[in-house]
């Protein structure tokens, strides 16, 4: 029988207390007590599973708090393996606010990873490009964010101590640190903004024109949320997003999910070596 409690109770109960027990029957179920990177596979990003090291895979629903995720090509399972000493937790699929969850269960992996003893995530995505002389198929590292969601993991009752309040400051979500990191890893990268939409309907014209204006070239449906709770715990946090088609309004076709999935499962070779490489390089920079 399943010992998960039912999302519910992370958008009700203290979800801070939620994290800390998943974090206790992930400890006890991978036999890891602690991690210290967190790294989720989105969209086009789940290969890099087949080039790591072999490790314990935990079923999410055998975890308090969470919820099976939906979403074509999110698997329900945390994989704890280490690389090059690093002890790494990946969550193979995560759950999305399209998919009727509250920003707190969405927001609910990343807290469990920090109560596992991550200090350092990285939040990786499938997105529309705002830029059309940027390839398709490529990783644009995330310099900043603009949250169009209307919602928060921060919000409802006041974080009690020693959590910090609800207040959290996002001057430097995405870690300079690590973005510098990741253009020495691979020089080629480019930066851009990500617009954080709710979904699951694709964009209008007019949004992406709006989005544009604002400053954004990228857009899509998730990593918005779990950075939020991540800079609330001040995490160290590197954002990627995997270009996967022209946005609203610049895309000559119809948006379509099955292509999105098309273009990413061409470019997973690649896409998963750089990751592997990144992994490592933090598994470097950790010994040194």
């Amino acid at each position: 029988m399943s010992t998960a409690s039912p999302h519910p109770d992370v958008a009700s109960a203290d979800p801070f207390a939620v994290a800390r027990d998943a974090a206790r029957a992930l400890a006890e179920r991978s036999g890891r007590a602690n991690h210290d990177l967190f790294v989720v596979l989105g969209s086009g990003w789940a290969h890099v599973a087949d080039l790591l090291p072999d490790g314990t895979d935990v079923a999410m629903a055998e975890l308090p708090g969470f919820p099976e995720p939906s979403a074509a090509g999110h698997g329900g399972h945390l994989r704890s393996l280490e690389v090059n000493g690093l002890r790494v937790l990946l969550a193979l699929g995560r759950v999305h606010l399209y998919e009727g969850h509250s920003a707190r269960v969405v927001a609910h992996a990343v807290r469990t990873a920090h109560a596992a003893g991550c200090t350092t995530v990285m939040l990786t995505n499938a997105a529309g490009i705002l830029n059309p002389e940027w390839p398709l198929g490529r990783p644009i590292i995330i310099s900043d964010h603009i949250n169009l969601t209307g919602a928060s993991p921060l919000e409802g009752l006041n974080p009690q101590p020693p959590m910090q309040g609800r207040f959290a400051d996002m001057s430097t979500t995405y870690t300079p640190a690590l973005r510098a990191l990741a253009r020495r890893v691979e020089p080629s990268l480019p930066e851009g903004i990500y617009l954080g939409v709710r979904g699951p309907q694709f964009e209008t014209p007019a949004e992406i024109n709006m989005g544009r204006v604002m400053g954004a070239s990228l857009v899509g449906m998730s990593t918005v949320m779990e950075a939020i709770a991540a800079s609330h715990l001040r995490m160290r946090i590197l954002g990627l997003s995997l270009a996967t088609n022209l946005a609203a309004g610049l895309s000559p076709e119809p948006l379509d999910g099955d292509h999105i999935v098309a273009v990413a499962r061409d470019n997973a070779p690649w896409v998963a070596d750089l990751l592997l490489r990144l992994i490592t390089a933090l598994a470097d920079e950790t010994d040194a």
